[in-house]
């Protein structure tokens, strides 16, 4: 099981499109590698087997549940995302004990607002972001921060997620780079991006000494 792998169960469609690049970047932003169904597009793969692969891989889990509006043409909800965080739910109750050793995150658009459709799930600690880039940010951040118990601190969340600005204002350009433009981006081409981007302009996080106010 990957250490730092954190597994993205959340709505595939462009309504979405811009929470799931900032719960990208801010996977990216904290030292971790996201994954996601999306990341592969080789039409042999079954879905359905690749996500259960993903989720026995991956020691995280972001599940966000908050699409629940019946499809205009079928007039039905999309099931995908309870039934995924049921699938890592299951493995970590149920899994051989290097499964076990997981954590999840759930998201819904507003607070206790999941007790009206998926009641089984209350006693869990589902976080709320309103439908904002900001607020899933900080959602992410503060989650994989408790993770990391202290071993690597982070930044707050507001900081992130002014970091997340200053990336998706030089996105036109870094596209450039790549010749592509930004409506064009895969999964994968978006994850390269944002990776590459924390990675050449790395967090400024202060050693114990600075973090320390100094004696009059």
């Amino acid at each position: 099981m990957a250490h730092n792998d954190v597994f993205i169960n959340c709505p595939f469609d462009a309504e979405f499109s811009s929470l799931r690049n900032a719960i990208v970047f801010a996977i990216y932003d904290c030292g971790f590698r996201p994954r996601c169904a999306l990341e592969s597009a080789n039409g042999h793969d079954y879905r359905f087997e690749k996500i259960k692969k993903l989720i026995e891989e991956a020691r995280f889990g972001i599940h966000d549940i908050s699409r629940t509006e019946l499809d205009m043409v079928n007039n039905l909800p999309r099931f995908n995302m309870p039934l995924e965080l049921g699938l890592f739910i299951g493995a970590m109750s149920y899994g051989p004990r290097r499964v076990k050793d997981k954590s999840l995150l759930i998201l819904d658009k507003e607070q206790y607002r999941y007790q009206k459709y998926i009641s089984d799930i209350a006693g869990q600690d589902i976080r709320s972001h309103n439908n904002s880039e900001r607020m899933v940010i900080k959602c992410v951040r503060d989650w994989l921060h408790s993770e990391l118990k202290g071993a690597s601190p982070l930044p707050g969340g507001a900081y992130i997620a002014d970091r997340y600005e200053q990336f998706k204002a030089e996105l036109p350009a870094l596209c450039m780079k790549v010749r592509c433009q930004p409506h064009e981006l895969t999964f994968i081409d978006y994850s390269n991006l944002a990776s590459a981007w924390a990675a050449t302009h790395q967090l400024n996080i202060p050693g114990p000494d600075e973090a320390q106010p100094k004696a009059a």
